[in-house]
């Protein structure tokens, strides 16, 4: 018998057993860890073991993943005000009304998609025309930047631009918005 340094008595086959004991009784947790893997085949966890009781549909997985991570008018109602904000402050000194114009143009084509989306269809023309209305922004931009050589309010609204056209690129090329989520909810219990 030995006396560890807590003043226990113990000898080496009961710090054995206990150890074996403890190792048994932690087997049933280890074994439900190793079940809630993902399957290979479908990218779907098995539905027993996060305890659901209906079937998890691959058909919303895959539309969630052929859909951009982020809609088009979380970017583009702010990308909008900004152009706007600028267009108004532009035109109050100079009386140009082409940045006022595209800005409100934006910001009315981010709304829309919103609005549309928010009904569960498709808001691509409304993303394809913010996405021209981008392109035309950076081009006159970066006429404006060449022959002025200011880095603000030209240079700031070109590298915005660009940015925000490879942003809706990103989007078209993705397969547009996210569904709304009641939309997905919606469809899976008319499929079951």
């Amino acid at each position: 018998m030995t006396l560890d340094e807590r003043g226990l008595d113990s000898n080496g086959s009961q710090l054995r057993t206990n150890a074996s004991i403890a190792a048994e009784e932690s087997e049933p947790f280890m074994g439900e860890a190793k079940k809630s893997h993902v399957n290979a085949d479908s990218h779907v966890p098995d539905p027993e073991v996060i305890g659901v009781s209906e079937p998890v549909l691959e058909e919303g997985v895959n539309q969630q993943t052929r859909a951009a991570k982020i809609h088009d008018f979380c970017f583009g109602i702010p990308y909008g005000g900004i152009v706007l904000s600028g267009g108004l402050i532009g035109f109050i000194f100079s009386r140009n009304p082409t940045t006022l114009l595209f800005g409100g143009a934006l910001l009315a084509l981010s709304t829309f998609s919103l609005k549309i989306w928010r009904q569960g269809k498709s808001s691509l023309p409304f993303i394809l025309g913010q996405a021209a209305l981008a392109g035309v922004l950076l081009w006159k931009n970066i006429e404006a930047y060449s022959l002025t050589k200011k880095p603000f309010p030209a240079g700031f609204y070109a590298v915005i631009s660009a940015a925000m056209l490879s942003f809706y690129t990103y989007v078209v090329i993705s397969g547009g918005n996210p569904p709304p989520k009641k939309k997905l909810k919606l469809a899976a219990s008319e499929q079951s």
